[in-house]
């Protein structure tokens, strides 16, 4: 397994010279374990239908695709020291993010919270902000930490969130959307 994600994750130092740029589309499609690739789920699950069902299920194929490769050029451009392979779908899932709270921010989002066994309605505006300003604060104290030292690709999420608000005003533009 190790050698797999060697060999598929996207590892900065290789791609800054040339080799391996593949790995910037192979590593959306490897997760570091079962709670990775259930979370990466349940947020497709709950943001990406409404997109796809307006701009189209091949458009949505290839935003989440460029999302993805997107988020991870921008990890890989913030860590070009490291040699960590970076894998997952968080990149592509934060585009899909950021789509979503600029096509559709009237949205509501159910929360589920364990520790009171309650869910509740909260404004996606609301939700996606505490989430990007998660991924901000932790990026911003990641920059001074070792680049061999792994962890969350924050900078992947960010990238990948700024590439979704930026199709999102696209897809606004040139797709109908209820409300507009």
């Amino acid at each position: 397994l190790e050698y797999f994600i060697e060999d598929y994750g996207a590892i900065p130092v290789e791609i800054m010279v040339g080799t391996d740029i593949h790995t910037l589309f192979t590593n959306m499609f490897l997760h570091g374990g079962w709670m990775h690739l259930i979370g990466n789920m349940l947020f497709l699950w709950i943001f990406a239908d409404n997109i796809e069902a307006t701009i189209g299920n091949i458009r949505f194929l290839i935003f989440y695709l460029a999302g993805g490769i997107i988020a991870s050029l921008i990890h890989v451009l913030l860590n070009t020291d490291s040699s960590v392979p970076s894998i997952g779908a968080s990149g592509a899932i934060s585009a899909v993010l950021g789509a979503y709270l600029v096509m559709f921010p009237g949205s509501k989002v159910r929360v589920l919270v364990i520790y009171f066994f309650r869910s509740f309605y909260i404004s996606a505006i609301i939700f996606l902000g505490f989430w990007i300003a998660f991924q901000v604060f932790n990026g911003i104290n990641e920059l001074n930490k070792n680049p061999n030292s792994g962890g969350v690709a924050y900078w992947a999420h960010i990238g990948g969130f700024g590439f979704g608000l930026l199709y999102g005003f696209i897809a606004k533009k040139f797709f109908k959307l209820e409300g507009n």
